[in-house]
């Protein structure tokens, strides 16, 4: 009974978003993007779209995304949203940072890429236009991605902070006290490999067609690289997500080496308390704003 009430529900919100959809005025990028999409089909073939377009869309995103973060380092009026203002970026941990980066990005996550095009394969996972999903159901899908990635963050992340195996694969990621975006994936080989088994889990899950593969990478990338900037700036957009974690609670954890494990959300940390520590420097901080106006 209680599946079909659940059943019911989804098929109701599906209606009804596809309902707003049909007046929503056409999407003008949405031809062009077919036009691409055609041509990548007539000219390549699944394996190298599979490979070498999840690898450009990963190298491409992540470095686009960093770009922001690393110009604001130069905008003295930036500087009153970074976090811990009192440790500056330098150009000697962002060359450290890079060169880890490309050595992870493909003596590591390569190798992986290439297994993308047999479980596409293997899953019987669509490339075609006409069956691509559409934008509210990415959404939704990628939303599912992320709630899984999470849970799987949260409990192997602090499982990585045990004291008996801190030190030998999580002490490198935690090398940079105050992090910057391009730190997101700056990590020992073997956390590379247990936290970002994480992402598959959601794509085995909902994966209906290659582009959701395309998709997540982004937004899984848009979030750890926000989370890691070191910069709390107003109005961002992923601050409308609800439960969003945010720049400020995950550089609590790099200041303090612990608390605030989970990835994306705040209701793991919440659940089992693990965000005591950050409430209570929160407040602190707080009570400190309000002596100074004062």
């Amino acid at each position: 009974m209680a599946m079909n009430d659940s059943v019911n529900i989804l098929n109701s919100a599906y209606l009804a978003v596809e309902y707003i959809d049909s007046f929503l005025p056409d999407n003008p990028l949405q031809q062009p993007f077919k036009n691409a999409w055609n041509y990548m089909l007539d000219n390549y073939t699944k394996f190298q779209i599979a490979t070498w377009g999840s690898l450009i869309v990963h190298e491409v995103s992540y470095f686009l995304l960093c770009v922001p973060g690393f110009i604001f380092q130069f905008i003295p009026y930036m500087q009153k949203y970074k976090i811990q203002q009192d440790k500056p970026e330098t150009w000697e941990k962002q060359w450290k940072c890079f060169k880890t980066l490309l050595f992870n990005h493909f003596f590591i996550q390569l190798p992986l890429i290439c297994g993308t095009y047999y479980f596409t394969e293997y899953f019987n996972i669509p490339y075609g236009w006409e069956e691509m999903p559409r934008w509210y159901v990415l959404v939704a899908q990628c939303f599912g991605c992320a709630v899984i990635e999470d849970a799987w963050h949260y409990f192997l992340h602090r499982l990585l902070h045990h004291k008996r195996i801190y030190k030998y694969i999580h002490k490198v990621h935690h090398e940079f006290v105050s992090p910057f975006g391009m730190q997101a994936e700056y990590a020992h080989p073997l956390e590379t490999l247990i936290l970002g088994a994480g992402f598959f889990i959601g794509i085995v899950v909902f994966c209906n067609h290659v582009v959701l593969l395309w998709a997540w990478v982004i937004c899984r990338l848009m979030e750890t690289i926000d989370v890691h900037s070191g910069y709390d700036v107003p109005l961002n957009p992923l601050h409308l997500v609800p439960f969003y974690a945010g720049a400020r609670f995950h550089d609590f954890h790099h200041m303090n080496f612990i608390g605030n494990y989970a990835s994306t959300f705040t209701w793991w940390d919440r659940i089992f308390g693990t965000d005591s520590q950050f409430i209570a420097y929160q407040e602190k901080e707080k009570k400190k704003q309000c002596i100074t106006k004062k």
